[in-house]
């Protein structure tokens, strides 16, 4: 079972903002470089800021509470800093370690944070740890045709912006990789072991591009395969570089 790699995702910020990249080295035991650095907190969250070490994703701004955050793109600038968009607001390009732009990125984010919702706190980092949904340091992988079969039982084209996951893979038999935990796998100079499906959350019910909740994805993914997965994490267990185009191989 070979593919190919095509899509290759970042998201500096969680949850605001996704990026797509050319090439990126992976590290054994890391998640993808620049993936999840930085999150907003908010006022509900458990723990005092600064945050010293990984938090649970109910702390922070996620798309599952303000589906307009999925409607935020990210580009990662050679300084460090980062634009972001959106189709409601002017772009905003700020350093998420400069206490003058955490202000100014907070006061971004206010109007597509819901005013129902405890608001938002504060810009939280940890060196070195990613702050993912899972405390592990995983790689998300995702097929480009088990989406075009998601996409077929919807009548409709869907975003693999959705998931938010890291790297797309085609050629795969549509739902494939649901096979693939306890399975490892080359993609460019680097190996990769498979460790767990992903259990998707309402946040897949929106649509990116407007950032509106427009399809029961969850239902959805439940009348095709009995749950709520789509895609794997996976583990880095030998490091190096991926670029698009690279062959993955089932080992």
């Amino acid at each position: 079972m070979t593919g190919r790699l095509t899509h290759i995702v970042r998201h500096p910020i969680k949850s605001i903002g996704h990026e797509d990249i050319d090439s990126a080295p992976l590290h054994q035991g890391r998640v993808l470089p620049f993936d999840r650095v930085w999150a907003v907190s908010h006022q509900a969250a458990k723990f005092d800021s600064p945050l010293r070490d990984w938090a649970r994703k109910s702390n922070f701004l996620r798309g599952v509470a303000a589906p307009q955050l999925m409607a935020v793109t990210a580009q990662m600038q050679a300084d460090g800093q980062i634009t972001l968009r959106h189709p409601d607001r002017a772009a905003l390009t700020c350093d998420p370690d400069r206490a003058e732009d955490q202000a100014r990125l907070i006061d971004w984010l206010r109007p597509l944070w819901p005013e129902t919702r405890p608001a938002p706190r504060a810009v939280e980092r940890v060196d070195g740890v990613a702050l993912s949904d899972m405390a592990e340091p995983y790689v998300s992988l995702l097929s480009l045709a088990s989406l075009e079969a998601l996409g077929q039982a919807a009548g409709r084209q869907i975003s693999r912006h959705r998931f938010r996951g890291n790297l797309w893979v085609e050629g795969w038999a549509p739902w494939a990789e649901r096979d693939l935990p306890g399975k490892r796998l080359r993609i460019g100079a680097a190996v990769l072991e498979v460790a767990m499906p992903i259990t998707r959350c309402r946040a897949t019910c929106t649509d990116p591009a407007t950032g509106t909740e427009d399809l029961e994805m969850l239902e959805l993914l439940e009348r095709l395969n009995g749950d709520w997965h789509f895609g794997c994490y996976a583990t880095v267990i030998e490091g190096g570089t991926i670029t698009l185009g690279d062959p993955v191989e089932v080992l």
